[in-house]
């Protein structure tokens, strides 16, 4: 069974604060869904729920049909990536060894004997290197493999913290704000980007032009409820969403 990721009245308290209420999103695969809403609607406590850095308070998570539980160490396992706000690269490795940290997973002698060269290790390091060449090539960033993340230009490092998701081979990647500090230019090239994986995407952005034009589904979030789902034309015929959010009195 096949179902994608079902999140289903979700909520969220921090002592008195509700962060979630009944939240429901459901991401089927291959489709991409986006996540919108004002600051402190809850977006990025949604997205800690699924990677299990939170507990729910109510409801329930299922992927594939199954209860899930989640948890950060695992997630890679179950098939899902996620990047983050921040980029989250080790400047002391090169860019190829931040995106075989991805590939970690598929070595059986571990990363860090790989990376150290420790006995038994250079199959796995072979495998490592070919996997993170293999998908530094496809974003188009194969030449910067052996530099460093901080001589690079920031839409570069940017796509190296992709990478190291992708590198995963996820079924779900969740991607958090990956148009913050991009050009116009740069944005429509990851929007094609997006457009062109075959995983699913669970996508939070507050660039409006690249989730309309990347989404087949939006949930909007406004004080932690959800207060509108559908395609982007919906959302953007939707009278709640453009008082809530794109701050447009009806």
């Amino acid at each position: 069974m096949n179902n994608g990721l079902s999140v289903q009245g979700v909520g969220v308290r921090f002592g008195g604060l509700v962060a979630l209420e009944g939240v429901s999103v459901e991401v089927p695969p291959g489709s991409v869904v986006g996540v919108i809403g004002p600051n402190g609607a809850g977006k990025t406590t949604l997205f800690n729920v699924v990677c299990g850095f939170v507990r729910p308070t109510a409801g329930s998570l299922h992927w594939d049909g199954e209860p899930f539980r989640p948890r950060p160490d695992r997630l890679a396992a179950a098939g899902i990536a996620r990047t983050l706000q921040g980029l989250g690269l080790f400047a002391g490795l090169t860019v190829a060894e931040n995106v075989m940290i991805g590939a970690h997973r598929r070595s059986r002698s571990g990363f860090a004997a790989a990376l150290f060269g420790l006995p038994r290790s250079d199959r796995d390091e072979r495998e490592l290197r070919g996997l993170a060449a293999e998908t530094l090539d496809a974003l188009g960033i194969g030449a910067a493999a052996d530099s460093h993340p901080g001589v690079l230009p920031y839409a570069v490092q940017k796509k190296v913290a992709l990478a190291r998701a992708l590198v995963t081979r996820p079924r779900l990647l969740l991607l958090d704000e990956p148009a913050g500090g991009l050009g116009s230019e740069e944005v429509d090239e990851l929007a094609e980007l997006i457009r062109s994986l075959s995983c699913a995407v669970l996508l939070v952005e507050h660039h409006m032009d690249l989730v309309m034009s990347v989404c087949d589904r939006i949930v909007v979030l406004d004080f932690g409820k959800r207060i509108a789902d559908g395609t982007p034309a919906e959302i953007q015929a939707d009278e709640r969403v453009t008082e809530a959010y794109l701050g447009v009195a009806s």
